[in-house]
């Protein structure tokens, strides 16, 4: 593991350096795991979704192309951006069928419930994505901890490494931002 990794910073830095030739060698080495990343999104997604994992994957794909300007720390650091684009489509897309749906109900959400069935469907989408949202405004690391673990899936070792803290600092941003996110998502005040 640690050789492709070791591999995947490099291509990221040269292609962050201008090498549009890295970028043609990092998508095959990316490719799976994006797809892996996209199936966790679109798997809790309603069976009738119009958007198909692999069109994530080219939409997310489409927008990374445009932040070559990013500075690629480590394959953490791309994953977790990776993931966050993905989100930003998906919520993206919800908000856009909300819209068409001219509103309606948006259910309140546990943050347990959210976490034990995966990234939610549409308005649970967009409630958890405000609730975020909100937290960033208030503790913006904490937000990040949730946006990289959740969403995500990287591990505590991997989240503490793109956000430069010890990892006992992303289980308590971890836990506090859960019990805040369950407040905010529960309407509770």
């Amino acid at each position: 593991m640690e050789a492709p990794a070791q591999q995947l910073t490099q291509l990221l830095q040269a292609w962050h350096g201008g090498d549009q030739g890295a970028l043609e060698k990092l998508i095959p080495v990316v490719y799976d795991e994006l797809r892996r990343l996209a199936r966790r999104y679109m798997s809790d997604e309603r069976p009738d979704h119009t958007l198909q994992t692999t069109a994530l994957v080219n939409e997310a794909y489409l927008r990374l192309v445009d932040a070559a300007q990013f500075n690629w720390e480590s394959r953490a650091h791309f994953f977790g951006v990776c993931a966050a684009l993905m989100r930003r489509i998906l919520v993206d897309f919800a908000r856009a069928r909300q819209a068409q749906k001219r509103g309606g109900d948006v259910p309140n959400l546990e943050l347990e419930e959210a976490l034990a069935a995966g990234v939610p469907r549409d308005a649970n989408l967009v409630a958890i994505d405000d609730a975020l949202q909100a937290l960033a405004v208030v503790d913006a690391r904490k937000s990040q901890v949730v946006e990289l673990r959740f969403f995500g899936g990287l591990s505590v070792k991997e989240t503490a490494e793109v956000l430069k803290v010890s990892e006992e600092t992303v289980l308590r941003d971890w836990k506090l931002a859960k019990s805040w996110l369950k407040r905010e998502l529960s309407g509770e005040r």
